[in-house]
């Protein structure tokens, strides 16, 4: 994986623009019109080491070590239709589903979501994973996909986005929808715990070859994380174009990165040095422009690494310390030194 440059953060901040200038930070980091000066700016900005260093300045927050994990996007076999070879179902989301934003009734509770839906007059946990597989939204018409691996499709899940390629060789893009409301439990973890993986050997290629092996104990470990995603299709993206993340627009490979918007504004540039599967130091600017289930805290980051079998092997490899340090508009971090 190379050095991202400059100008590629550029551009993907120039994306962000648009929806910083008008979405609430739930961070608490920035205020309405903290962007406006440096987006405004971007629009001309023709070198991006000096954009940068003239219009935002780094700070870092949390006390907690930083942690650097991967994604990608996925591609596996799947088809549009129920057909022999394609069992795994891909689910879009149910017109039931609630999603409650907590922040409208405690303050304290700013930016945290609950996900269910109402059974008579009160709001009830959705089904679980476990649930869902034994049946719980079969006969419902739901079923946006089906993919071919089971194993692979649940993978899919966890990146939150992929492509399916469809029996004819066509490609089917799908993008997150939206989440059950349970927390999710990595189950590389609920091995390694039970011994079946050692520690440290834990990595996707390594999972998916134990549930491939066990196929008779695999089911009860998928659904001991219950946690699972809505999709939808992405009917206009480009070959191009990263999947959509939760800023609306297309994530860069090598550049955008998964955040918890409670401590990272999205949008924001970042300097993120870390290390990657081989040793290999990296030290670049990055943009905070999606989310994640596991990502959580505030210097816990998820590198997007693009699509492919090289950004595969590195999503599924990374896995390091990691030091991030937020750009902020000079406005916002001048009100941060003086708490």
């Amino acid at each position: 994986m190379a050095v991202p440059e400059a100008g590629t953060a550029l551009e993907a901040f120039r994306r962000s623009c648009p929806g910083l200038l008008k979405r609430e930070d739930r961070s608490g980091l920035t205020k309405a019109g903290d962007w406006t000066a440096a987006c405004a700016a971007a629009q001309t900005a023709t070198d991006a080491n000096a954009f940068f260093a003239a219009n935002f300045t780094p700070v870092t927050v949390g006390t907690e070590p930083g942690f650097a994990t991967g994604y990608f996007e996925p591609e596996i076999a799947g088809s549009r239709t129920p057909a022999p070879g394609y069992a795994a179902p891909l689910y879009r989301r149910p017109a039931d589903l609630v999603e409650v934003d907590l922040g409208e009734f405690a303050a304290d509770l700013k930016g945290r979501k609950l996900r269910g839906r109402i059974v008579g007059n009160a709001l009830r946990r959705y089904p679980s994973r476990g649930d869902i597989m034994a049946g719980a939204l079969a006969g419902k018409g739901l079923e946006l996909a089906w993919a071919a691996d089971p194993f692979e499709a649940f993978f899919l899940e966890i990146q939150g986005s992929g492509r399916l390629r469809l029996p004819d060789g066509g490609i089917m893009r799908i993008g997150y929808d939206s989440q059950n409301g349970h927390d999710y439990v990595a189950i590389g973890r609920v091995l390694r715990d039970a011994g079946e993986l050692p520690k440290g050997g834990v990595t996707m290629d390594s999972i998916l070859g134990w549930l491939r092996a066990n196929p008779a104990k695999a089911p009860a470990i998928l659904a001991a994380n219950p946690s699972l995603v809505f999709f939808r299709e992405l009917k206009n993206a480009r070959e191009t174009d990263g999947p959509i993340g939760a800023m609306g627009v297309s994530v860069t490979p090598r550049v955008s990165v998964a955040a918890d918007p409670l401590f990272i504004p999205l949008g924001a540039p970042l300097i993120v040095s870390t290390t990657l599967a081989g040793n290999r130091p990296l030290t670049a600017l990055m943009v905070a422009q999606d989310t994640g289930g596991a990502i959580k805290g505030a210097n816990r980051i998820d590198l997007f690494m693009g699509a492919g079998a090289e950004a595969r092997a590195d999503a599924g490899a990374q896995s390091a310390a990691a030091a991030v340090a937020i750009l902020l508009p000079r406005a916002a971090a001048a009100r941060l030194m003086k708490r």
